[in-house]
């Protein structure tokens, strides 16, 4: 399996749940990054559907705030500003800290063992340079939903799930090959939640969270600038693939 893809999951449910999973895989995958343009119709005849699940994958995706449509110009990869990007930073400090605070309180011996294990694997997967960009941000993904799995509350996994995405999506853009984290960065968080204070458990995932935001905001700088290269005519290969190019503009917005 070439380093740069992850293998590709069969996608089942309705059409338009198949159209939405796979527009946004790629997206999270960084294969269609911000600016990169989406014709409908185009996404339609690769996935070999027709246009109604597709438009409504599109709605989802502009709900989730990973697309954007306009006026005679059509559908594309939303572009954030400064203010999204540092906005959502902001709410997931909030909800990270306060799942840390309940992972501190409510976390069984056998959960924080989990995780200390959990945490040891991330590390491992960002040190290793063969591991792909998409499988290390998965595994970081499951590793902060896990933590507030433990803490007992579902409503805080659903809240992280979805101010995740965003982030996970940036990230990819910006930092996708930034390996300069501080050795045993996951496993040393853990340790902090599992030291049964929870103001240290608070401080040190705060500093997690605002860890890279600024290396984030650097490299972003091109698209808030307006000075990206748009991605124009992308598609969605039906077998998982990679972009394809295809058409300039969006035929049916």
């Amino acid at each position: 399996m070439p380093a740069g893809k992850s293998r590709a999951q069969p996608l089942r449910g309705s059409l338009s749940e198949q159209a939405y999973q796979s527009v946004r895989r790629m997206i999270l995958r960084g294969e269609l990054l911000p600016g990169a343009a989406l014709s409908r119709r185009e996404v339609a005849r690769e996935l070999g559907m027709s246009l109604l699940p597709i438009s409504e994958a599109f709605q989802r995706l502009e709900h989730d705030g990973l697309l954007e449509s306009w006026p005679r110009v059509g559908t594309r990869v939303r572009v954030p500003t400064q203010q999204d990007v540092r906005g959502n930073y902001v709410i997931r400090e909030a909800l990270e800290s306060q799942s840390a605070r309940l992972f501190a309180e409510k976390a069984s011996p056998s959960e924080k063992e989990e995780m200390i294990r959990m945490a040891a694997e991330v590390d491992a997967m960002h040190r290793d340079a063969k591991v792909a960009s998409f499988d290390y941000f998965s595994a970081h993904e499951r590793l902060h939903r896990r933590i507030a799995e433990c803490a007992g509350c579902p409503a805080l996994v659903e809240a992280i799930e979805k101010s995740s995405i965003l982030i996970r999506t940036w990230q990819y853009t910006a930092i996708s090959d930034f390996r300069d984290d501080p050795s045993h960065y996951h496993q040393h968080l853990l340790e902090a939640l599992c030291s049964g204070s929870v103001e240290q458990a608070d401080r040190v995932m705060r500093e997690h969270v605002r860890y890279g935001i600024n290396e984030v905001l650097r490299r972003m700088e091109p698209y808030f600038r307006g000075e990206h290269h748009s991605h124009a005519g992308i598609a969605i290969g039906s077998g998982g693939g990679g972009p394809r190019p295809g058409h300039a503009k969006e035929s049916n917005a």
